[in-house]
């Protein structure tokens, strides 16, 4: 990494990099980690976990340069936290449940100066996984439904209140109650055991690969997908979902 940054000799593209700049390379890497998971397929996720360590070296190697930190106060910092939260591991001390978790981990968001139980949750979270984040925080403080019946019921309130904002009903916006719907689907969701965003990203995968063999049922049929009306692309998804190759 010092040969890439060196001023003399190094690469005129990695000598240009700050940490803002590879801010959108880190995300783009660590999606793809996720998207190798997913896939199963174990050389792509050793290839990816690489890139994604090169981002982390990276970022070091730029805090090194301004004199703040480096890689190995980056890997001292990780080693002394999983110390500090496996104390039965590391330390003989008895095993924690999740609520002695929690609360270690509220202890150190308050030792960086946060505040509150929401303070810290980065702004620049997927949308949806920021939700359930927000909901799971709150949850540890009480702010909760008992159980999963408790949370269908907001889904179907906020549904309710859509339809009402569709009829001109009330002052809240078509958009503020459609996010309500998200936050409380979130919520829904967790009570269930389920990660909304896996949930949404593998129903989306779900969707593209049946569309893409909609489109090719339908060319196989002498049709032009992009010509077709409503009914008849519906009649082509529902042939997808059966199975019907021709």
């Amino acid at each position: 990494m010092r040969r890439l940054r060196d001023p003399e000799s190094g690469c005129p593209w990695d000598r240009a990099q700050d940490s803002r700049s590879l801010a959108r390379y880190t995300l783009e890497e660590a999606c793809e980690v996720i998207a190798a998971i997913e896939s199963g397929d174990g050389d792509a996720l050793r290839e990816e976990l690489g890139d994604l360590l090169f981002q982390v070296v990276f970022h070091a190697e730029l805090a090194r340069e301004r004199g703040d930190y480096d890689f190995d106060a980056v890997a001292d910092a990780i080693a002394g936290k999983l110390e500090r939260r496996h104390p039965h591991v590391f330390g003989g001390a008895p095993g924690r449940d999740a609520r002695h978790w929690e609360e270690l981990k509220a202890e150190e968001r308050a030792a960086r100066g946060a505040r509150g139980v929401l303070a810290d949750i980065p702004l620049t979270l997927p949308a949806l996984a920021r939700a359930a984040k927000l909901g799971r925080r709150a949850a540890q403080v009480g702010f909760d439904w008992p159980d999963a019946d408790g949370a269908r019921a907001k889904v179907l309130e906020e549904l309710e209140e859509i339809e009402a904002a569709r009829r001109g009903e009330g002052t809240s916006s078509l958009e503020d109650e459609v996010g309500d719907l998200l936050l409380a689907v979130t919520s829904f969701a967790r009570h269930l055991g389920v990660e909304p965003e896996t949930a949404l990203r593998r129903a989306n995968r779900r969707f593209e690969e049946r569309f893409a063999a909609l489109e090719a049922l339908a060319r196989r049929r002498g049709l032009d997908p992009a010509r077709l009306d409503a009914a008849t692309l519906d009649a082509l998804w529902n042939d997808v979902k059966k199975g019907i190759q021709s």
